[in-house]
């Protein structure tokens, strides 16, 4: 709202009826909050791929690998699996136990049947037999180990 000011005497003796108004320039100073969204933007930037995080698997080491294309589906058993039971379709954790449910209800939707079993090189061979047979029970018709391709020195 504007301030109203009283006019100062004039040199006529009279008081001056009228009145002056002047406004106030009220603006927002936007510089200090460009400042603080830009550090944020960095901060954002800077944390947001260490917050994604996979699964740790150490996978074995082959001399050939092919890669692997289309629609993917894949079971990871990480070095943890003889203490708890659980396998990663995909990011989900699943207890072994409702594996071949959840795998049939993935791949019924795909033409071919196809699993990518990545099991941790600690693991015993054992358990990712164990993990194999009941993908195959699941009605999987192929069945892909994965591997880590040799690092180039």
């Amino acid at each position: 709202m504007p301030k109203v000011q009283a006019a100062a005497e004039t040199g006529t003796g009279r008081l001056g009826r009228r009145r002056r108004v002047s406004t106030t320039l009220a603006e927002i100073n936007v510089v200090p909050l460009v400042d603080v969204m830009l550090v944020l933007l960095i901060i954002f930037m800077v944390t947001a791929p260490m917050i994604q995080r996979g699964i740790d698997v150490n996978l074995p080491v082959a001399r050939r690998t092919n890669q692997i294309e289309g629609q993917r589906v894949f079971v990871t058993v990480p070095a943890g699996y003889r203490e708890n039971g659980i396998v990663y379709l995909g990011d989900d954790p699943v207890r072994v136990d409702v594996l071949q449910e959840r795998v049939r209800q993935r791949l019924e939707t795909q033409p071919d049947k196809k699993v990518y079993l990545r099991g941790d090189g600690a693991l015993r061979y054992q358990d990712v037999m164990d993990v194999f047979d009941r993908l195959r029970d699941a009605g999987v018709e192929q069945i892909g180990l994965n591997t880590e391709a040799p690092r180039v020195r």
